[in-house]
Order: structure tokens, then C-alpha cells, then sequence
């Protein structure tokens, strides 16, 4: 971007040029999938199960939490990458009752010090109907502090509390590869997409 010659590039233009760097990103990561046929809802619909398949064989306590949910929106791949300014965008599936109801998009804007990307897989397991309710009617749905993160790719493991308490939403991350560490989904943003034929 060419500044005029004397106006100096404000912090918010700054930022401005930044959120539409990640907006074009994420349009050419879709067009991309497009064109390979991957957002189809039988290609989406693979991908989340061999990514359910991966996290019960990986990590078995998780079989009774999603046995306990209301339901589960699965996220196979989330792309992360920044210098300074990150973000994050994929794809997913909302499954109640071992089934797909809707298909969601998530996208992540960070500001701060942020060198490095990352690749991993999400899942949010909804463990009341008022929380699945809340997700599924919510315009724009966004992740907040109160979730709990259950598991990270890091070694942890599941502690009592985790298993056993009455949080309304739990989230787990698995399958981390990249070089940026410590991720988080907080500030995440869910929006349905269109309908399968339209895909």
C-alpha cells in the first residue's frame, strides 16, 4: 500500500489493510476449495469423521464426553498464521445425534506479538440443549473465555474437574503442527453457511 507523501499510515489504517488481508485469504482458501470439490458435504462430511475417529483413538475420554453432549461441532482444520497480526479460518460440520445439521465457517482475528503458523484440529462439544440452542441461533456465534479447554496436543491430560463438572460448552484441540505454540480459540467466530447444494 503507497502512502501519500506527507500522511502518515495511521494505526487504524493500519489495522483496516490488515482485517482485509485475512478477508481476501480466506476468499481464496474458498474459491481453492471450490474448485477441488472439498467443501461438497460429502467431502466435508469424511473429514469430520476421520477427524472424530482421531480424537477417540487418541484420546478415549473424550468418547464419554460427546456420549454426554447435546452435540458437537467438529472443525477438521483450522489454518493460523500471523506476523504481529493473526488469523484463522475453516470449516466444519454441527453434528447432533451422530448426524450433520449445518455447516459452519470460523474465522479468528488476533492483534498482538504473533510469529508463526499453525494447523490443528477443534471440536466443541455442546453439553446442554440450551447451549446448542444458544450456538445454532446465535447470529455470528463467538467463543469466550468461559469455555472450557479440556485438552491440548501438548501432553495434558484430562483432569476430574474437567470430566465431571457442568461446564455448558468444552472444548478440545488436538493435532497441533506449525511453529507458533500456545493456541487458543478464544475470540473465535462461527457463522452457518449456505445451504449444502449451494456450496
Amino acid at each position: 500500500m503507497r502512502q501519500k507523501a506527507g500522511i502518515p499510515m495511521t494505526t487504524f489504517s493500519r489495522r483496516a489493510f490488515a482485517l482485509s488481508g485475512l478477508a481476501g485469504g480466506a476468499v481464496a482458501l474458498s474459491g481453492c476449495d471450490r474448485i477441488s470439490g472439498t467443501t461438497a458435504p460429502d467431502r466435508l462430511d469424511a473429514r469430520v469423521d476421520a477427524t472424530l475417529a482421531e480424537m477417540f483413538a487418541q484420546y478415549g475420554k473424550t468418547r464419554s464426553i460427546a456420549a454426554r453432549s447435546a452435540g458437537m461441532l467438529v472443525m477438521p482444520l483450522i489454518t493460523e498464521a500471523g506476523l504481529g497480526f493473526g488469523g484463522g479460518f475453516g470449516r466444519g460440520a454441527l453434528r447432533v445425534g451422530g448426524v450433520s445439521v449445518e455447516y459452519y465457517n470460523t474465522t479468528k482475528a488476533n492483534w498482538g506479538v504473533q510469529i508463526g503458523a499453525n494447523q490443528y484440529a477443534h471440536v466443541l462439544f455442546f453439553m446442554t440443549e440450551d447451549a446448542l440452542l444458544n450456538f445454532r441461533t446465535g447470529d455470528g456465534w463467538e467463543l469466550g473465555a468461559d469455555v472450557e479447554a479440556a485438552i491440548y496436543d501438548d501432553g495434558q491430560t484430562f483432569s476430574t474437574s474437567t470430566t465431571t463438572n457442568s461446564a455448558p460448552v468444552i472444548s478440545i484441540i488436538f493435532g497441533q503442527a506449525g511453529l507458533k505454540l500456545g493456541v487458543t480459540i478464544e475470540g473465535t467466530k462461527y457463522s452457518k453457511m449456505a445451504p449444502p447444494e449451494r456450496f
